[in-house]
């Protein structure tokens, strides 16, 4: 009899510990660490055949300084002035921009940048809308990293062999605007989070009513390099945003927010979408709401129109 109750026991915290692992393991996370790796292994990557090392810096940038064998494309080629500054550039465009690069769509890239992160998360967000069949990389740390670990470093203009690339429609699930946001606002829901990726001054001066702020540079060490895909989990899931939810972010122009668009599908969350019209967009109409936090100086809430 007590040899019975031992082994009920037993089964029944065996029982425990398996669905207290199950409980904490990746929940709701798709796969983690698929799009950011280290100046190390990108150097290590590049060494193999099969891969093309993409800069995204400025070209006057680019021909001061970049990794020998890397071509470049500049954010001023993949964005346009209209609706507003920076939006996403449409896809004959990106097409015939990636074939002068030497780019197919099923290229393998590794995508650089001297920029916080933030071009290189924007080159990549856009060839993954425009559906990218090859693999893409982001260099955590961008060419600063790559120079510590001992990069060959050249300078002078791109050559490269042109290309045929090709392009599909943009995805849906990728993007949104304003009417869909607005749409959101009128008729909330606890799975959809609205995240400005700006900074505090530029925040607390006006932000999307109901906005979540974390400033994109959270994402980044102080040298430069992306957080660990544990710090990118905590800090955002103590901010209240889960796996599960569809995160809308912005900035004022979508670049920064394209930063963050890395961090997050490289942490295992997948229902993302930048408003690409951004906050230079969304405060430009009188008729949207606008909501201003309170900072010293201020003794209420307001949420007021944009103009």
């Amino acid at each position: 009899m007590r040899n019975k109750a031992i082994k009920i026991i037993l089964a029944v915290l065996i029982l425990s510990t398996g669905l207290l692992f199950t409980g904490c393991g990746n929940g709701n996370y798709a796969e983690t660490g698929s799009l950011i790796i280290s100046a190390d292994e990108a150097l290590s990557m590049a060494e193999e055949s099969g891969w093309l090392m993409l800069d995204a810096q400025k070209k006057t940038s680019f021909e001061k300084e970049h990794l020998s064998g890397a071509v470049n494309i500049e954010r001023a080629e993949i964005t346009v002035k209209t609706p507003v500054p920076n939006s996403l550039a449409p896809g004959n465009l990106i097409a015939e921009v990636a074939g002068n690069a030497g780019l197919t769509a099923e290229s393998n890239v590794i995508i650089y940048d001297d920029n916080n992160n933030m071009d290189s998360g924007r080159l990549a967000w856009t060839l993954m809308i425009y559906g990218h069949n090859g693999q893409i990389k982001i260099v955590s740390g961008g060419l600063a990293a790559l120079k510590n670990e001992g990069a060959e470093i050249v300078a002078g203009a791109m050559s490269a062999s042109k290309a045929s690339y090709t392009t599909g429609p943009p995805n849906p699930d990728m993007i949104t605007g304003k009417n869909e946001i607005l749409n959101w606002l009128n008729n909330p829901s606890e799975n959809i989070v609205i995240l400005d990726v700006r900074s505090d001054e530029e925040y607390n001066n006006g932000t999307i009513p109901g906005a979540v702020h974390i400033d994109y540079l959270e994402n980044n060490f102080n040298d430069g390099t992306y957080k660990s895909i544990q710090h990118i989990k905590i800090m955002y899931k103590e901010a209240g945003i889960m796996p599960e939810d569809t995160v809308i972010m912005f900035c004022k122009s979508s670049i920064r927010a394209a930063q963050t668009y890395a961090a997050l599908y490289n942490a295992g969350y997948r229902n993302l979408r930048i408003y690409d019209g951004a906050w230079l967009e969304w405060s430009a109409d009188s008729n949207l709401p606008v909501f201003k936090p309170v900072v010293p100086g201020q003794v209420q809430l307001q949420v007021e129109d944009a103009s």
